[in-house]
């Protein structure tokens, strides 16, 4: 899925995310979702593959274990969050 809740206002985009989260949960799926949405990615994910510029290569993967992983509303407010949106944010090459 590309940017699959981009167009969307902020409440809406939490629900529907919470949503498509228990859905693929539940029919045990895979789902690639394409996001510059940081705290989406987290929250919605098991694994993060952040990208170089172009060409565009694998920079790293992230393994994401939040304690008490349940939700993506949820899942914000795991302990690991912040720490993980931390080192995704500094390998992202954002200069501001």
């Amino acid at each position: 899925m590309d940017e699959p809740f981009s167009a969307l206002d902020y409440q809406t985009r939490l629900a529907l995310s919470d949503d498509v989260y228990h859905i693929i949960k539940n029919e045990g799926k895979t789902a690639i979702i394409v996001s510059h949405d940081l705290a989406e990615s987290i929250s919605l994910a098991d694994r993060i593959i952040v990208l170089t510029k172009r060409p565009a290569k694998v920079k790293k993967i992230y393994e994401i274990k939040l304690t008490g992983k349940s939700s993506p509303i949820h899942n914000r407010q795991c302990k690991e969050f912040s720490t993980y949106y931390d080192q995704i944010w500094r390998d992202l090459d954002v200069h501001l």
